[in-house]
């Protein structure tokens, strides 16, 4: 047998560096590491950014957003936090394939455990460093799975189509997507009724229960809320109303189409298309503000343009957001905390109206300082010639809380808390302050349609969405708050001046805010032309006596009815408003803006009236601290126990007359037994 023919050589591919991969399969690989570094940042950052967004709309309505602003802030939450991660992997491949393979575990290793510390938030019950060591422990463990197994990392380039699922979701899916992709027919009008179509004037105030007005004697307490007095003097004030929702984007959806929350959807014109602008708008001219809804569809309504924030603060809010999603402790996730008024001065706007004679404002920045929502509003109380819907919902007043009852404004810092011992009752005092500052504002409506010659034409409709507890361990306006303080959520201030109404009636019917559609269409002779829950004031009562309320659309509680009696307050410590000498020294403290005492100007408005601060070991938990303005105290206070700021306290000084014009001295004294008092030392 002949030997076979010699094989030709073999050719070899050579290696262009030793320990490099060749060039097609370098990149092939690097694709497939960008592909899992895009898959866990969508996870870690696109995937529950884009869930708590999309679920508040009202967070766009809020802030004026344009759909270029949404896509584009859309666009940064999916693109941006990949960059900085997929350029070190490509820095860091300069270096070698070791050195590469050594940077990506890393960056899995940590992108893992950020993720574990929003999983074990949400099914564990670790908190703080414990579930840091714990996140680190598992993205280790992640790491070293992924290294050693190639199964993870297929898994992880199959996970890259999240992001942009992610994305698809928000946009067509989403309670937010109509806000970016409106659509949907337009509102029926209303049929214009014989007789008199009288100017219509609603003011819809926010998160304020009606016993945060009343007195011990369960009437409106006249000395604190003067205009709130005044208004009820001369309507009807139906004292058993109530919101049918703790949650505006479900609550003013409600009160304006007359039907309880059926669905989660955006506050949106495209959703509730049938609503008080369009069956008043065929008649008449509108002139709405409204604050995080958009029900007045624009071919119906003349809304100004409110003053936009932009995309900076759609960035800015959305990186505390991600704070907040990423953080290892609890916090309230909630997209409202950013919802704050432009003052008139922050917007830019001319004051509507002359600084008020008031002896107790001593100085010239009322108008400044007032909501440039509000100061809108004022300016558009005018005779027409036609007859006018004016709309009004004004953050006020909800938190954040800034206000003294002068109008000045005060500053605080992000990380007071507004529930646990101590701190509700200081949130609450703060809310009373703001509520003393909306019945100054509550005044100046009250002036500026007597000055227009509205006032006895209009119907007059002033009321709230929904209040909020105070008590403690059941803050807010969630179900746990509504069980144990239902008076204080549900039940809201609701007052009707009836066109020509001169003397005020108490009317204790069971109001629902779906009534109030059909009361003010009644009132305006406008027939609604479609079915409602509601039904007008004028109509005989309601026969039920429980009430509807929805935490979540369509899932109606039934809460009993009936005026509900003005909690117990504390009263104050005897020490308030004492003028006080030298002390003796028995302790420290350090007061965080201590600063802004040395160089007070009254005239600019804002005032150092919230003091916080910590204490030193020597002061125990629970010791009562007199909080003193050049030799007044001014408020009495208890160190609360403590959390991560330290062994704190903090007081509201509401009493602006306090203060004077440049150098203030502040002192804060340890109140002993029988009132004793030692000065603590100030840093």
């Amino acid at each position: 047998m002949a030997d076979s023919a010699p094989a030709p050589p073999t050719l070899r591919a050579v290696d262009p560096a030793p320990g490099r991969p060749t060039p097609r399969t370098g990149w092939r690989a690097e694709r497939g590491l960008l592909l899992e570094v895009v898959a866990l940042v969508g996870l870690v950052v696109t995937q529950p950014m884009l869930d708590v967004l999309g679920r508040s709309p009202d967070f766009f309505l809020f802030h004026r957003a344009t759909r270029g602003e949404i896509l584009t802030l859309v666009a940064l939450i999916a693109l941006v936090p990949t960059l900085p991660v997929a350029l070190l992997g490509a820095v860091s491949r300069l270096a070698g394939r070791r050195v590469r393979a050594a940077v990506h575990t890393g960056t899995v290793g940590l992108l893992l455990a950020a993720l574990a510390v929003q999983v074990g938030r949400q099914g564990t019950p670790l908190r703080g460093v414990p579930l840091l060591l714990a996140a680190a422990v598992m993205g280790a463990a992640g790491a070293a799975a992924h290294r050693r197994w190639r199964g993870p990392g297929w898994a992880l380039r199959v996970a890259a189509a999240g992001p942009p699922a992610f994305v698809a979701l928000f946009l067509l899916a989403s309670p937010a997507s109509p806000v970016v992709l409106p659509g949907g027919p337009v509102g029926a009008a209303g049929a214009a009724g014989a007789g008199e179509h009288p100017p219509v004037v609603v003011l819809v105030l926010d998160e304020l229960p009606l016993v945060s007005l009343l007195g011990p004697d369960a009437r409106i307490d006249a000395a604190r809320y003067p205009h709130f007095a005044e208004l009820a003097a001369g309507s009807t004030w139906y004292r058993n109303a109530t919101g049918v929702s703790g949650w505006t984007p479900y609550a003013l959806p409600a009160m304006l189409t007359g039907r309880y929350p059926a669905r989660p959807v955006a506050p949106h014109y495209s959703q509730y298309p049938d609503n008080l602008f369009t069956a008043l708008g065929g008649l008449y001219d509108v002139r709405a503000q409204e604050s995080i809804t958009r029900l007045c569809p624009p071919s119906r309504c003349d809304q100004p343009a409110s003053p936009t924030q932009g995309l900076g603060a759609l960035v800015r809010e959305s990186g505390r957001l991600l704070r907040q999603v990423t953080a290892p402790v609890d916090s309230r996730i909630a997209p409202e905390e950013s919802y704050r008024e432009l003052t008139a001065a922050e917007a830019g706007l001319d004051a509507a109206e002359p600084v008020p004679a008031d002896p107790k404002f001593r100085w010239d920045s009322l108008d400044d300082n007032q909501p440039a929502r509000f100061t809108t509003f004022l300016a558009g109380l005018r005779p027409s010639d036609r007859p006018t819907l004016h709309f009004l919902h004004l953050l006020m007043p909800h938190a954040p809380w800034a206000f003294l009852p002068s109008g000045a404004r005060y500053a605080a810092p992000q990380d007071l808390p507004n529930d646990g011992a101590g701190w509700v009752e200081l949130a609450r005092q703060r809310h009373l302050a703001q509520l003393g500052y909306t019945d100054r504002l509550i005044g100046e409506t009250l002036r500026a349609l007597r000055a227009g010659g509205l006032y006895d034409k209009a119907l007059v409709v002033v009321t709230a969405d929904h209040g909020v507890s105070f008590d403690n361990g059941f803050q807010g306006r969630g179900m746990a708050a509504v069980r144990a303080a239902a008076g204080q959520v549900a039940w809201v201030p609701m007052f009707v001046k009836e066109p020509g109404q001169r003397a005020g009636r108490v009317d204790d019917r069971n109001w629902e805010h779906v009534d109030l559609l059909p009361t003010v269409a009644d009132h305006a002779q406008v027939r609604i032309p479609w079915q409602v829950d509601g039904s007008s004031a004028r109509q005989a009562p309601r026969e039920r006596p429980d009430k509807r309320f929805y935490d979540r659309p369509g899932e109606p509680v039934s809460l009993p009815g009936g005026v509900p009696e003005p909690p117990p307050q504390p009263p104050p410590h005897p020490l308030v408003g004492a003028a006080v000498g030298e002390r003796p020294v028995g302790g420290t403290a350090r007061v965080a803006d201590l600063a802004a005492f040395r160089a007070v100007d009254p005239d600019a408005g804002e005032l150092p009236a919230l003091v916080w601060g910590t204490v030193g070991a020597s002061v125990r938990d629970g010791t009562l601290l007199a909080v003193a303005v050049n030799g007044r105290i001014g408020a009495v206070v208890p160190v609360v126990p403590p959390d991560a700021g330290g062994r704190r306290f903090a007081a509201l000084l509401p009493d602006d007359r306090l203060f004077r014009a440049g150098v203030n001295r502040l002192d804060v004294y340890r109140v002993g037994p029988g009132d004793e008092l030692r000065r603590l030392s100030v840093s």
